[in-house]
Formats: structure tokens, C-alpha cells, sequence
């Protein structure tokens, strides 16, 4: 087995702005792993929020490099992986080019690789940062003419009465849809609640961290509190995160802060057992970085994966989400390639010079 990776740069569209800060671009590293003529890629994006920069990441796949023989032996290693302390997000990159390597070599999707349930297509949420409220209300129009249907509302200005006017603008724009509010730990408990009970006459149908982490009796005092559910964000990352939750709070899984798509789907399974909700997030990220958490999509209740469509140029595609479904365009692994790269050609990614195009079929 090879393991190579490459850096690149995503750019926002615009400055996306959540409570605690504003981004407008992240470095990404590609890591493609090569094995007996197929290979498979995964990203891992820089986090301000986990200190995780692009020399960081590199310094750490280049200390995983040569340790493992065959992409077999490096699934069987990630658990260890994360043990030693390598970030998150390295193995994650690495868990979602094994399932791409896996699913290529042997024609299956990463769906069925991780014992996910078959979907041709999902709804995701579109997400409105931080806006006043006529900004809202035209971006509102915009998602919903796209087709959007699901719409979360990034809340927690300093001022609170922004965040329920932004709430009651996008509502007025788009009175079908269904709402979902994400404070980013942006509120106190009281507040919460306040703020909640007023949104619930706005039909908001969940609220995901409304308070800060670190305390998450706090969710479970707010959910016992307000008549939508509570979904944990930052407080839940790893399967013990999971336990640790009050009864009745629901978890938001994400790839790149719980290790990849194989301790997300552990995650998955400790929060049904546990009668939670479950809903897939993401980080802002291309195609590629998104599509391991979409082949997990049959499992959650709430799909918010649009992180690729907050990009001015994704570097992947095959995703979809541009009319609110996401539909991987090829069968097998993680059912995404490179921009640019027509459908049913195999490609064989090359980091001294972008994609290589060969003859073939998609493999």
C-alpha cells in the first residue's frame, strides 16, 4: 500500500459567520491510498476550533506512512490510531479513502461497507449564518427555490432579538419548510429556554447545542424545559460523549470529530440503543469530504450536509445537494471524483500534477 496526499485550498462563496467565528477559507489535504492498481481518496480539513492546521495533518500522515501494509491492516489500525492521539480528522481522511480503495476495488458503494441502509436520495439542510434579517429572508427565497425543504438557522448574535427576528424572516419566506436553530453554544441555559419557547410558535422543529459545551447536564435541564428536541454538538464526539448525555438529548454526529465514518457508525448504533435521535453534521469541506457522512444518511433523522455547497469552487464532484437531495452519481465507493472528471472514466489520482485520466470503466 501507498499513501500519497496533497494540500489545496477551498474557498467560501462568502464569509460564513456562526457564533464564535467567521470563516472564509480552510486548507484541505487529500489522502489517496494506492493498492493492487486501485486507490481511494479521503479529506481531512484544517479546524481553527481543534487547532488542526495543514502542517499538522501532514506531519501526521507522513508518521503513519509505511506503518501499514495493506489497506486491510490500516482499518484494522484507525482505532489505535486515534488511541495514540492522531487527530480526528487525519483518520477520518484515512477510514474515507480505505472505503473509497474497498468500494472501487470490489464494485460495492461505502454505503453497504458500513452496513448503512440503501437510500437514492436524502434531504439535507441548507444552512443561513449569522445575517440580518432582510439578508435572511433573500437567501431564504433563494434555498427554497433551489428546492431546499429542510433549513437551519445559525443563531447566538450578541443581541438575542437578532436571532429571533432572523428565525421569524426565513419562517415568513419559507412557510412550508421545516427549521432547525443552531446557537453554537452561543445562549445560556435560561436564555435558551426563553428564546426557545418564543421560537416554538415559529414551528422550529429542533435546536442543536443551545447552550456552551463542556456542561451537558445543561442540555438535558433545557430539553426537559422546551417542546422541540435537543440535539448535542460539541458535547458529543466519541461513543462514551454519547453516554454521558442526559436521557431524551439527541446527537449530532460528525466525521471528522469522532474519527470517520466507522466510529460515527458505532456512534449510530450506541445512540439508537439509547433511544436518541440522531442527526449527520459536517464542517465546511468539498465533495469528498462530505461524501463518507452521506453514506450514512439512511440512519439519521435530520441530514445537515452542505458543507461542499457553501464552497465557490468544490474540486469534487458527484454529491448533489444543489436542489436540497444528495445522490452520489457513481455505485461504488464513496461515490464521488474529481471536477471535471466525466462519469464511468477511471481516474488515478497523480499529486505532482491533479487527476490522471486512464481508459476504462469506473473502478
Amino acid at each position: 500500500m501507498r499513501l500519497t496526499h496533497e494540500t489545496v485550498v477551498l474557498r467560501l462563496a462568502e464569509p460564513f459567520r456562526i457564533s464564535r467565528s467567521v470563516t472564509t477559507a480552510r486548507e484541505a489535504v487529500v489522502v489517496t491510498l494506492h493498492e493492487d492498481g486501485s486507490c481511494g481518496s479521503g479529506e481531512v480539513v484544517t479546524s481553527v476550533r481543534r487547532a488542526l492546521d495543514a502542517e499538522r495533518i501532514t506531519t501526521a500522515l507522513d508518521a503513519v506512512h509505511g506503518r501499514f501494509g495493506s489497506v486491510e491492516e490500516l482499518v484494522v489500525g484507525l482505532p489505535g490510531l486515534l488511541a495514540e492521539g492522531v487527530p480526528t480528522g487525519v483518520v477520518d481522511a484515512l477510514d474515507a479513502a480505505a472505503l473509497d480503495h474497498t468500494g472501487r476495488r470490489d464494485g460495492l458503494p461505502a454505503r453497504a461497507l458500513l452496513d448503512a441502509p440503501t437510500w437514492a436520495g436524502v434531504t439535507t439542510a441548507a444552512t443561513i449564518g449569522l445575517v440580518d434579517a432582510e439578508t435572511a429572508l433573500a437567501r431564504t427565497d433563494l434555498l427554497v427555490g433551489q428546492g431546499f425543504g429542510l433549513l437551519k438557522v445559525k443563531a447566538g448574535s450578541p443581541d438575542p432579538g437578532d436571532d429571533l427576528a432572523r428565525v421569524a424572516a426565513v419562517r415568513a419566506a419559507a412557510p412550508g419548510a421545516r427549521l432547525l436553530v443552531d446557537p453554537n453554544g452561543g445562549w445560556d441555559r435560561v436564555l435558551a429556554v426563553d428564546l426557545l419557547e418564543g421560537l416554538a410558535g415559529l414551528l422550529v422543529e429542533a435546536v442543536e447545542q443551545p447552550t456552551p459545551p463542556g456542561r451537558p447536564d445543561d442540555l438535558g435541564w433545557v430539553a426537559d424545559r422546551v417542546p422541540m428536541p435537543v440535539i448535542a454538538d460539541e458535547d458529543a464526539a466519541t461513543v462514551a460523549d454519547v453516554d454521558a448525555l442526559p436521557p431524551g438529548v439527541a446527537v449530532n454526529v460528525k466525521l471528522a470529530e469522532c474519527g470517520g465514518a466507522r466510529a460515527a457508525r458505532a456512534m449510530i448504533a450506541r445512540a439508537h440503543a439509547e433511544g436518541r435521535d440522531v442527526m449527520l453534521g459536517c464542517l465546511a469541506a468539498s465533495s469528498l469530504g462530505i461524501a463518507p457522512a452521506a453514506a450514512l444518511a439512511g440512519l439519521a433523522r435530520w441530514v445537515d450536509l452542505d458543507g461542499h455547497l457553501l464552497l465557490a469552487d468544490d474540486p469534487w464532484t458527484g454529491l448533489g445537494g444543489r436542489d436540497g437531495r444528495l445522490a452520489p452519481a457513481e455505485p461504488v465507493g464513496l461515490g464521488v471524483r474529481p471536477a471535471g472528471v466525466s462519469g464511468g472514466t477511471r481516474w488515478t489520482p497523480d499529486v505532482s500534477g491533479g487527476p490522471r485520466l486512464t481508459s476504462g470503466g469506473s473502478r
